[in-house]
């Protein structure tokens, strides 16, 4: 039994027209992401999926997307990014997944999952990357969100670990407002996508301030899971 994280998989399967094959390094990314995790992913194993799965504006229009993932090995944990437009409720979520039996996903927000002795935490964060300004309000839900998933993991006496979509350090940015949540609760993992491209050279890697940090968007794992646990 193993746990994995992986961000940014922008699977397009159902919306063919968004595909990121128009972006060098992304070719034939559909077939390579399932080359490497069923390589990798055992039945039994955990994966995070941090954020930007699909390109589906609507969950309806996700179905396709959301069935490569069913079909992959192990189970899967499903937090929002920036570009998740089909997110909706959990409730409708959840529905949606067992209408269509997608028995081996599951959507993290405001809550935790177990593994092991760890507590599976997160959301979504907000930016902090440079001129864009984060909404306050927004800023605020995605805190309180954070919060409440380490506690409801801290409540079954298990260690939290957190995933986040947005990094919470880039460059010379940083997210304070995200970043004291964890220092609050002496969070010692963080994994966080959202960075592509050229903008892999300013991501924080490693530890700062007692957390180590690590990049986990698809193209800078080369399309493959990478372990957690």
């Amino acid at each position: 039994m193993a746990l994995y994280v992986l961000g940014d998989m922008h699977l397009s399967i159902g919306t063919p027209d968004k595909s990121m094959e128009v972006f060098s390094g992304w070719e034939d990314y559909h077939k390579l992401l399932e080359k490497n995790w069923l390589k990798i992913v055992k039945d039994e194993d955990t994966v995070v999926l941090a954020g930007d799965t699909s390109w589906a504006m609507k969950i309806e229009n996700a179905e396709a997307d959301f069935g490569f993932i069913n079909k992959l090995t192990g189970r899967k944990i499903i937090l929002k990014g920036n570009h998740d437009y089909w997110w909706t409720s959990m409730k409708k979520m959840n529905d949606f997944f067992i209408k269509n039996s997608f028995n081996t996903l599951n959507i993290l927000h405001n809550n935790h999952y177990n593994y092991d002795s760890y507590g599976i935490c997160g959301t979504r964060g907000w930016v902090n990357m440079g001129e864009e300004v984060a909404d306050e309000k927004i800023m605020a839900r995605e805190v309180q969100r954070l919060e409440e998933s380490i506690k409801s993991a801290l409540r079954e006496e298990l260690i939290p670990i957190v995933f986040l979509h947005y990094p919470p350090i880039y460059g010379n940015s940083y997210n304070y407002d995200i970043l004291e949540v964890m220092y609050k609760y002496k969070i010692n993992r963080c994994y966080y996508g959202h960075i592509h491209g050229l903008g892999h050279k300013k991501a924080i890697i490693g530890e700062r301030d007692g957390i180590k940090f690590e990049l986990i968007s698809s193209d800078f794992l080369r399309f493959a899971p990478k372990r957690v646990l």
